[in-house]
């Protein structure tokens, strides 16, 4: 029998993970869970796949798309519940999929600047998707022992403030949490402690995604310091925000990271995804 936990963040071969969808979704019912949402970045590819195997194996798929937004560090609002087919959800991907390609262009530029040869062709290998992203060339990096590992890569030259980061997004934060509710999902703003504002900046500007309609916040995460937890949920009643949160599984490309459990102690109830589907609701009428 499952265990009455979900896990509402993780990736697939579709993007930056390193399971296709069907092998990911067996990997959550082997570990026990209730539920799990796909939300892959600025894609919607592997959903079809992932579904399919959730039913032939007895396990709750969310549908979802993580997208990046504008931002001057990393800010990424999550749509659970999404309807993959809605056209202006199918535009903006295409959107955000036209700007990754160009970013990867930047990025291997830099990276060849640094004296690392890492061009866009052999970063992204065209049988696992079409969205290319850091972990690409950081898996290449490895790859090419420029560097020992994925997390050496991103905290050396590729995350966001190292020499081979390139930002510059098209889709804005309030963009994002409108394009997500059209497709009848529920926005969630995820992983807050990667957008490095002071406690009072990120609550400012928590107010201002819920002006914008924003309907939850991350008060799970693999990540967070027994603090972030207590603050971002402190957050979250004040605004009146539902909770959601996820491991960010990415597979062998986050090694240290289990899908469900982060680093071994993250237990999301299922509770969480009820509240969630509740307020799905209001945008499926």
């Amino acid at each position: 029998m499952l265990t009455p936990y979900i896990d509402l963040h993780t990736h697939s071969k579709a993007s930056d993970g390193s399971l296709p969808p069907k092998e990911l979704v067996a990997l959550a019912k082997e570990s026990g869970l209730s539920a799990i949402a796909l939300s892959d970045h600025d894609t919607t590819d592997g959903i079809d796949e992932a579904t399919e195997a959730a039913k032939q194996l007895g396990i709750e798929l969310i549908p979802a798309i993580e997208f990046s937004v504008v931002s001057d560090t990393e800010t990424h609002i999550i749509g659970l519940f999404i309807e993959k087919s809605n056209q202006r959800l199918r535009d903006a991907i295409e959107r955000s999929q036209i700007q990754r390609r160009d970013r990867a262009k930047i990025t291997s530029q830099k990276l060849a600047a640094l004296g690392f040869d890492c061009p866009c062709e052999e970063a992204l290998d065209p049988k696992d998707g079409n969205v290319i992203g850091r972990a690409h060339f950081a898996k290449l990096m490895v790859k090419k022992g420029y560097v020992s590992s994925v997390k050496e890569a991103f905290d050396r030259y590729l995350a966001s403030g190292k020499p081979a980061y390139v930002g510059g997004h098209v889709i804005t934060d309030r963009e994002a949490i409108e394009i997500i509710h059209e497709a009848g999902g529920v926005a969630v703003l995820c992983h807050p402690h990667l957008i490095r504002l002071s406690d009072s900046d990120l609550y400012v500007y928590m107010q201002k995604l819920k002006c914008y309609g924003l309907d939850a916040v991350e008060g799970y995460y693999t990540e967070f310091t027994p603090e972030m937890e207590s603050t971002f949920r402190y957050f979250a009643r004040k605004l009146g925000l539902l909770l959601s949160g996820g491991s960010d599984f990415h597979g062998a490309n986050k090694p240290t990271i289990a899908i469900g459990t982060g680093y071994g102690n993250l237990k999301i109830p299922y509770t969480v995804l009820s509240d969630l589907k509740e307020c799905a609701k209001k945008y499926r009428q």
